[in-house]
């Protein structure tokens, strides 16, 4: 623990206080990456065969094999199906349906807004803390007057570009994770639509066309 402590106060005396801005926004990222992470799999974002089962077996008209293969479904959107199933005739279930599925994604998206808005500004921050590191570091050069140092203004520099490694280090991994995130709820989304779209309009309960009457029966 002391060790770890050293190691952050020689960063911060380092890279100042945008390098130990970096670190924290870093060190929140990270638990929210893995928090969201546990909860997409607590949630069985990604696991849905059973429901998956119980949509192919309304669309084919046996509503039984459906319910038994929603009841054995550890999904999230479980209990969303289960309303349309047990009304499907219904259009004002069909709303409910909408809205409760709409619940829980806006459940699990919450957090990814914080990921984007790392990714867009860590970057910025990092190469804030640049330009006001250039600018201490001109200062000390001009001080120096003619007794001008060159390794003075190299050390400069490099702590300046510090931050900027530090903001990318911390905005790349973010956008990858969220990247990641965000192409799974779309996944999610298509798959809730399609379901409702099946419950709609199942094609095992259209009623088939009527037959030719007439002299064009026979044709």
């Amino acid at each position: 623990m002391t060790g770890l402590t050293n190691a952050l106060v020689r960063t911060y005396d380092i890279g100042g206080p945008v390098v130990a801005l970096l670190i924290a926004v870093g060190v929140v990222t990270i638990a929210v990456i893995f928090y969201k992470i546990w909860q997409f799999w607590a949630a069985g974002v990604g696991r849905h065969r059973a429901l998956q089962q119980a949509i192919t077996s309304f669309d084919a008209g046996d509503r039984t094999a459906a319910r038994a293969a929603l009841d054995r479904s550890t999904s999230y959107l479980a209990p969303v199906m289960d309303i349309a199933l047990s009304a499907p005739d219904r259009p004002e279930a069909l709303t409910r349906i909408t809205s409760e599925a709409e619940t829980r994604f806006a459940k699990l998206e919450r957090g990814l807004r914080l990921l984007d808005s790392v990714a867009q500004l860590a970057p910025l921050l990092g190469l804030f803390g640049t330009v006001l590191g250039m600018i201490e570091a001109f200062q000390s050069l001009q001080a120096a007057g003619s007794q001008v140092d060159p390794t003075l203004l190299a050390g400069g520099i490099w702590v300046a570009l510090l931050t900027t490694a530090v903001g990318l280090a911390v905005a790349m991994p973010t956008a990858v994770a969220l990247s990641w995130f965000e192409s799974r709820m779309d996944a999610e989304r298509v798959l809730a639509e399609q379901a409702i779209s099946t419950i709609r309009a199942p094609i095992g309960l259209q009623q088939p066309a009527p037959a030719p009457m007439g002299r064009f029966a026979d044709a």
